[in-house]
C-alpha cells in the first residue's frame, strides 16, 4: 500500500523529510477495524512529532491521526461497526499514522462519519472535535458549574483547529458568552463567523481588552496556545473558584497563582484514552456519534479552512510548512492517494 513517512527529524525543507513510501497492508485482530483511507487533515500535532521522534533503523515512522475512510475488514472482537460502514476518527499516538491506504484502528476510538457532509469535509472534524470536548465537558465540565464560575469564556487561539470546534461547541450546547481571541483581520473574520460574540487580540493586554466589553470576569479560560506569554494575565482574568484548561506544551507556569483564587487547572491531550488504554476509552466513539449529529443538524459546521490536494509526501509537506508558521486557520485537508 502507498503511504507517507520518514526516518530521521528533519526540517520539512529537507527532501527526505517525508517521503513517499510502499509498506504492507495490515491485518486487523481483536477491537481493530482495518480502514481504507479517503481523507486525512494535518494538524500541529504532525509538525511535532516529526522533528521529535524518529524511526527505528531500516524502519519508517508513519505520521497522521484525523482520517475518514471505509471499513474493509475488522477484528474479531469488533461489534460497533460493519464492513462498508463510512467512519471518521483521530487515531492515537501510540500506533502508525493515517498517511496511507490503509489503517489499523481500535473501533472504541470511531465514529460514523457525519452523513450530511464530504469526506474531506468530515476529515477536519475528529481531533479537534474530541480535544474541544473533552477540555470544555470533561475537564472543566462547563454544563456542571455555570452558576458557581461565571457565564463566560474566553478560548485564547480561537481560530486555530481546536478554537474552531470550541467556540462552535459552547454556542451550541450552553447559555455561556463566548470571547475569542485572534490578531489578523481573516482571522477575526473566521472567528465570528463561528459564533464568537467578541473577538479580542492575543498581540494586546487580554487584561484591558476584557475590561473594555464590560464582562463580569470568566469563568472559564480554555488556553490553546502560548500559555505561557498569556498566563500572568489568564491568572488575572479568571474568576474565583473559575477552571482553566490548555492544550499547549508551556515552558513554565507558576500554578501557586492560581491557590487564592481557588482556580483548578486541566491539561488535555485526546490521545490519553487510546494510549492507556483507559477503561472509558469508549467514551470517543460516544462523543464522535455526538458531534456526527451536531454536524447533521447543522450545529457544527466543518472547519476545513484549506484543501491541499491528494495524499502524497509532497502536499503533506505543504501542510506541514504552513501549520510551522503558526498562521494557518482552521484545518488543512488532502483526500485520495
Amino acid at each position: 500500500m502507498k503511504a507517507v513517512g520518514y526516518q530521521k527529524s528533519l526540517p520539512i525543507s529537507h527532501d527526505q523529510s517525508l517521503m513517499d513510501i510502499t509498506q504492507d497492508k495490515p491485518k486487523p485482530t481483536g477491537h481493530d477495524l482495518l480502514v481504507h483511507i479517503a481523507a486525512i487533515s494535518v494538524n500541529p500535532v504532525d509538525t511535532k512529532v516529526r522533528m521529535r521522534a524518529e524511526a527505528a533503523d531500516g524502519h519508517y515512522h508513519v505520521l497522521g491521526w484525523d482520517a475518514v475512510g471505509t471499513v474493509v475488514e475488522k477484528g474479531a472482537d469488533c461489534s460497533l461497526f460493519e464492513i462498508g460502514d463510512a467512519v471518521f476518527y483521530a487515531g492515537a499516538l501510540n500506533r502508525p499514522g493515517t498517511n496511507s491506504e490503509f489503517h489499523l484502528v481500535d473501533e472504541r476510538i470511531v465514529g460514523k462519519k457525519p452523513q450530511s457532509v464530504s469526506n474531506a469535509e468530515a476529515a477536519a472534524l475528529p481531533l479537534t472535535s474530541i480535544t474541544a470536548w473533552e477540555v470544555l465537558f470533561d475537564r472543566l465540565e462547563i454544563l456542571k458549574h455555570p452558576s458557581e464560575t461565571g457565564s463566560s469564556i474566553l478560548i485564547i487561539g480561537g481560530a486555530g483547529g481546536v478554537g474552531s470546534i470550541a467556540i462552535q461547541l459552547v454556542k451550541a450546547l450552553t447559555g455561556l458568552t463566548v470571547v475569542a481571541t485572534a490578531s489578523r483581520p481573516e482571522t477575526r473574520s473566521w472567528v465570528q463567523s463561528l459564533g464568537a460574540d467578541h473577538v479580542i487580540d492575543h498581540n494586546a493586554s487580554l487584561t484591558a481588552q476584557w475590561q473594555d466589553l464590560g464582562l463580569a470576569a470568566p469563568g472559564y479560560i480554555f488556553s490553546t496556545t502560548q500559555t505561557d506569554k498569556h498566563y500572568d494575565e489568564i491568572a488575572e482574568l479568571i474568576a474565583p473558584q473559575g477552571r482553566i484548561a490548555l492544550i499547549d506544551d508551556p515552558d513554565m507556569i507558576d500554578i501557586r497563582k492560581l491557590k487564592r483564587k481557588s482556580v483548578s487547572i486541566h491539561w488535555e491531550l485526546m490521545f490519553t484514552r487510546s494510549l492507556f488504554s483507559t477503561p472509558d476509552m469508549i467514551e470517543q466513539h460516544h462523543l464522535l456519534t455526538k458531534i456526527a449529529e451536531l454536524v447533521d443538524n447543522k450545529l457544527v459546521r466543518t472547519t476545513l479552512a484549506e484543501h491541499f490536494g491528494t495524499i502524497n509526501a509532497s502536499n503533506i509537506k505543504r501542510a506541514h510548512s504552513l501549520l510551522e508558521t503558526g498562521k494557518s486557520k482552521g484545518k488543512i485537508v488532502l483526500e485520495g492517494f
